[in-house]
């Protein structure tokens, strides 16, 4: 999806165009897009980093003392969007920046883009091809969303019982004028659920293109009457959506540096202690993977998503699965991340977490061939195998105990992050949900 036009091109590309809009994007800490739309006559002062916004009205950002903030797009994400009628418009994805010319660091992108550059320095570029899952819901009459499904479908099931397949067809067109690749698109296992996995990239241009992917899908489901949700877990009793990370480290000179034709499993060292590093972390980093109340209803046994932190290289059911395919197409599957995180902080986090197994020389414990899902306590413990946090709360607990994944946050983020998820716990422990009512108003 990236683009190599330099700031002329992109003048000269408007100007062809015709376009009368561009929408300068940024995401805040919580991982909701951020936009401002400026004409096209204020193109050329944008690309020369002067578009200014008050970075206080922003939640997690700043103070009002020191709000002024500058946007820095990234040329390379420079896109036309297809869908507008009338008018015509394009996007470019912005570093968020301080007056004095440093990189914001309650800026997502830029914490990313830190870890990033430590992977670098290490001798490793990451590479990431991320699986996002999503529901389809009717509308009411006001066009608000309701939480009647569109279909009864199931796992590949096809038109007409997958009454989704139009809307989903429809992006897929949408997201390949925008430069995706896509790789498949299908009906999931939950009635109004659905998949579409496009082509891996390096971390940045993912993080970049999970922001895209959410925005055009809503933006198609609104036009066929739907709403689209990447809430983890909108209905009890049915499967939650997950957005499951296939990762791997290449070299700079671009060899996959997690292939080994001589280890049994076609593993490299540094694989192995990748994932060393992410079993170790698994529990902390579970509060940016899954950053809601609700990431944690998904979390639950009986509904195939992970809640065991173990590895294998023969079945689904652990925190980490290792495809298989090998050669440059060798990779490790982290299954627990939901589409609600903030892709640019996940994969920050993840990132660290691996990077610190390689410094570290942390070896992973030994696989697990059997379902973790049919395990005893007894047989568990026996393994040594533990679970992912129950709640956010835990979550955020561990996090804070966890000085390598506060490192890769940043002090910021993890104040301003932990404060809104902690603040959110508390909402939620006071509220008094349908579930309460049902159970207990006529009972006592």
């Amino acid at each position: 999806m990236k683009t190599n036009y330099n700031k002329e091109e992109i003048l000269q590309k408007a100007k062809e165009l015709e376009l009368e809009f561009i929408h300068l994007q940024f995401t805040d800490i919580m991982g909701v897009m951020k936009n401002i739309s400026i004409t096209i006559e204020q193109l050329e002062k944008a690309l020369d980093n002067e578009i200014m916004f008050d970075g206080s009205s922003i939640d997690g950002f700043v103070r009002i003392e020191e709000s002024d903030m500058y946007l820095r797009p990234d040329l390379s994400t420079f896109v036309v969007f297809p869908w507008t009628n009338g008018s015509r418009e394009a996007r470019m994805i912005c570093d968020v920046y301080r007056p004095d010319g440093t990189p914001f660091d309650g800026c997502p992108r830029n914490t990313l883009k830190r870890v990033l550059k430590e992977a670098e320095e290490m001798g490793y570029i990451m590479n990431v091809g991320p699986e996002c899952e999503f529901f389809l819901f009717h509308t009411n009459e006001r066009g608000e969303p309701t939480l009647d499904t569109h279909d009864n479908a199931g796992y590949f099931d096809l038109a007409p019982v997958d009454l989704g397949g139009d809307a989903r067809k429809d992006m897929t067109v949408t997201l390949k004028q925008m430069g995706f690749e896509i790789e498949a698109s299908h009906h999931e296992v939950a009635q109004g659920q659905h998949e579409i996995d496009f082509l891996y990239a390096d971390a940045l241009a993912t993080a970049d293109n999970i922001m895209t992917f959410k925005m055009a899908v809503r933006i198609i489901a609104q036009r066929h009457g739907l709403h689209a949700t990447f809430m983890p877990k909108p209905k009890f009793g049915i499967n939650g959506s997950g957005m499951h990370i296939n990762m791997s480290l290449a070299t700079l000179d671009g060899k996959n540096a997690f292939y080994d034709e001589n280890d049994p499993l076609k593993l490299s060292q540094v694989a192995y202690q990748y994932l060393g590093g992410i079993v170790k972390h698994a529990k902390a980093f579970a509060a940016v993977t899954n950053p809601t109340i609700n990431s944690y209803k998904r979390l639950v046994p009986g509904y195939e998503a992970p809640v065991l932190i173990a590895w294998s290289s023969s079945n689904r059911s652990p925190l980490i699965r290792i495809p298989a395919k090998r050669g440059n197409s060798t990779r490790i599957e982290l299954r627990n991340p939901d589409p609600s995180a903030n892709p640019y902080l996940a994969l920050a986090a993840i990132l660290k977490a691996g990077l610190d197994g390689i410094k570290n020389k942390i070896e992973p414990p030994a696989p697990v061939c059997s379902n973790v899902y049919h395990m005893s306590g007894e047989e568990m413990k026996e393994k040594g195998i533990e679970g992912l946090p129950t709640n956010l709360y835990e979550a955020i607990q561990e996090l804070s105990k966890d000085e390598v994944l506060k490192e890769a946050l940043g002090p910021h983020i993890f104040e301003k992050f932990s404060d809104a998820a902690l603040l959110e716990w508390s909402e939620y422990s006071r509220y008094v949900s349908q579930w309460e009512l049902d159970r207990y108003l006529r009972k006592f």
